[in-house]
């Protein structure tokens, strides 16, 4: 793609990106105010059905803008298993926000509709950070090593905040969505937590230690998915909304979830230092995957 053309496309794919999150956003908006003001079962049920309606619609809109790149080419496997009357817990590296995107897109008709585990930073952007409240999805306020040396009291927010929003998920099939590493990957980020992996952050088990605690065994499955940009690692975001993205890899492993994997993360050490091993071993396999995706695109000159 020529420069000029990127050029181009780099503003018309941010206005219609905004455009398309601004009308999905509002009645979403305008819905949660709805469910705040009666507080009634019967209609916090209708208002969450017309919720991820909506955030379906934004899903579609932005598979649509996707396919406006003749450039852009899909290698995805492991999707032919999925139901939309399942409950999963997704697990997924973190390299961009793209992809968030990526997420929204290949799984809108597949599973039920996505809850993100969010910073609490988001909630104060324009329309999306209102829209993903009235969508339940949790606010995670991440506090450094040295806060919580200084203020003990605010350590196991995380935790509770994890605990009152997987209880509102219990009603209808739900798919619940969690970036384990925190934060996106950056070299940076990787020498600052000296990860031992390639191309990932450390992972963060408290957060989906208690989804799997609270939910219970009324998760069918765990979704491990590992996303890859081989052609576009640096700058992923900005090359798919200057239609310069060409491939996007996305694996996803249908995992059982083995009953010892239900503890109480906070209490138990014991239990805390197994779940803690066994995320470990399955990011040293995501991380293996991902160098396998890259050595591949690459012997083959793709």
């Amino acid at each position: 793609m020529s420069r000029l053309l990127a050029a181009i496309t780099l503003p018309i794919s941010i206005a219609l990106t905004i455009l398309l999150t601004i009308l999905c956003s509002i009645p979403i908006i305008l819905a949660g105010i709805i469910k705040l003001i009666f507080p009634v079962p019967a209609i916090w049920r209708s208002v969450s059905v017309f919720c991820n309606f909506m955030m379906y619609c934004w899903c579609a809109g932005l598979a649509a803008l996707l396919h406006l790149n003749p450039w852009l080419k899909w290698d995805i496997q492991g999707l032919d298993t999925l139901n939309k009357k399942n409950w999963y817990l997704l697990i997924c590296n973190h390299h961009s926000w793209a992809d968030i995107v990526v997420l929204c897109v290949i799984f809108r008709n597949r599973i039920p509709m996505n809850k993100y585990f969010l910073k609490q930073q988001l909630a104060w952007v324009p329309f999306m950070g209102l829209a993903c409240w009235a969508l339940d999805m949790p606010f995670m306020r991440r506090y450094s090593r040295s806060y919580l040396i200084r203020h003990p009291e605010r350590r196991g927010k995380d935790v509770e905040t994890t605990r009152r929003s997987c209880e509102k998920f219990r009603a209808h099939p739900t798919t619940i969505v969690n970036f384990v590493e925190g934060s996106r990957f950056t070299p940076e980020k990787q020498q600052q937590t000296r990860s031992p992996y390639k191309n990932l952050l450390p992972p963060k088990a408290a957060g989906i230690a208690m989804a799997l605690n609270v939910l219970g065994s009324q998760f069918d499955k765990l979704l491990d998915v590992t996303l890859c940009y081989p052609e576009n690692d640096k700058t992923p975001f900005y090359d798919m909304l200057s239609g310069k993205l060409t491939r996007i890899v996305v694996r996803v492993n249908l995992r059982p979830i083995d009953p010892e994997l239900h503890g109480d993360y906070v209490g138990d050490k014991n239990f805390k230092r197994r779940f803690q091993l066994w995320l470990n071993a399955l990011w040293e396999e995501k991380d293996r995957q991902i160098d396998a995706t890259k050595a591949e695109y690459k012997n083959a000159g793709l």
